[in-house]
């Protein structure tokens, strides 16, 4: 009888096995996750999936997304999208090119590639409601609440008031949703939160890297809202998006340091006299003016001069200082800059340098005058020209 190759039947028993090995994983992949689609799928409401007919990433944040604005508009909760990502898909340009690019049409606009959905809801139309927690938990989704100081009253002396919520991030299906909330400030605008993880914050819950809020606090423009459809579903944007957007790359909000005002005006106490109050009053007046007309030309500007060292130093106007000061970068300068300002209202008193050296234009309203300087990019300094106005001298 012939004797058997040991090495052969070894070999034999090692494909055998590898062989069926791979079976069982196939069988796993295909019909365990069949299983685990089908377990998805059971909540209610119409489905897209991807043309191989398996869930994609897209359709995971599609139906997050989906399920969150169904428990928003149950608990009438006006969320607006706030997603820059998203929100930039909506100009024209974007849109062809996105035309051109998109595999999965029916997710043209939430779903942006990345696993992250912004919205923001003004703060004053929150009701701090249990049952839309606890709904959104019966849903499935996971909450991670975080919470501030609230600054409105930091101007006020021994207040230790709760903390006020400034975003909620809510996780389904590894898709987050962030819901920032907006606050009324007294300067007419609105307000969020910076994101400050706490130490017994799990920083595993949320990408926080790619939130498009929280690195820092924001301030905007309350924006006029409409409800349009995307992606098959309802959700409010603002109706001027790229202001908005706009706004967003320029929202980075300092907050006054009250605590450090206090201690300076306790050492040199402000003039309250009623010319004083009067003038502080016309200044602050003459700055929204000026951020109005500024905003129309869509030309960024910053305080400067003492009008920066007095919000700096003491969150207040230096009454001895009899003007206003801003800043203006040379490469914003719009030829129609002194013609909008006067159908403001306000007069040209004088006009120093030109565009491309040392220029300042000065405006009066009433006995205020407003001093506009234009800075240059020099390098790795940045500079702006003066002129004194009797004997013509030039600062730099």
């Amino acid at each position: 009888m012939p004797r058997v190759n040991r090495t052969v039947v070894l070999t034999l028993l090692i494909v055998s096995s590898s062989v069926f090995l791979l079976f069982q994983l196939y069988y796993y992949r295909k019909y365990v996750s069949q299983i685990s689609q089908h377990a998805f799928l059971l909540q209610p409401g119409p489905y897209i999936l991807s043309r191989t007919g398996h869930l994609t990433a897209n359709d995971l944040q599609w139906q997050t997304v989906k399920k969150f604005l169904g428990l928003a508009r149950h608990f009438g909760l006006p969320l607006f999208l706030a997603d820059t990502a998203a929100l930039t898909l909506l100009s024209h340009d974007a849109l062809r090119q996105r035309d051109r690019l998109v595999r999965e049409p029916h997710c043209s606009f939430l779903c942006t590639g990345r696993p992250v959905t912004s919205f923001a809801l003004h703060a004053n139309l929150w009701k701090y409601e249990p049952g839309f927690l606890l709904a959104a938990e019966q849903k499935g989704f996971e909450l991670l609440e975080l919470r501030g100081e609230d600054p409105r009253l930091a101007s006020l002396d021994n207040l230790s008031g709760e903390e006020i919520p400034l975003h909620f991030l809510f996780r389904l299906h590894g898709c987050v949703i962030q819901v920032v909330f907006l606050y009324e400030r007294s300067g007419n605008y609105l307000w969020h939160g910076a994101l400050r993880l706490k130490s017994n914050i799990d920083r595993s819950f949320a990408p926080f890297k790619l939130l498009d809020y929280g690195r820092y606090s924001g301030s905007y423009d309350r924006p006029e809202l409409v409800l349009t459809v995307l992606d098959g579903l309802d959700v409010r944007i603002p109706r001027n998006v790229s202001h908005f957007l706009s706004e967003h790359r320029q929202a980075r909000f300092l907050e006054c340091r009250y605590r450090d005002a206090r201690n300076f005006l306790q050492l040199y106490p402000d003039d309250s006299s009623p010319e004083a109050v009067e003038f502080r009053r016309k200044v602050k007046s003459l700055l929204h003016l000026a951020a109005r007309t500024l905003a129309q030309l869509d030309v960024p500007f910053w305080l400067s001069s003492g009008t920066c060292l007095g919000w700096f130093r003491q969150c207040s106007v230096i009454s001895y200082s009899r003007d206003v000061d801003i800043g203006i970068f040379v490469e914003d300068f719009r030829s129609d800059i002194v013609a909008a300002f006067r159908n403001a209202g306000l007069s040209l008193k004088h006009k120093f340098g030109k565009v491309g050296d040392s220029l300042e234009l000065s405006f009066q309203s009433d006995d205020v005058k407003l001093d506009v300087f234009f800075f240059y990019d020099d390098g790795d300094v940045v500079w702006n020209g003066g002129t004194q106005a009797k004997s013509g001298k030039k600062f730099k």
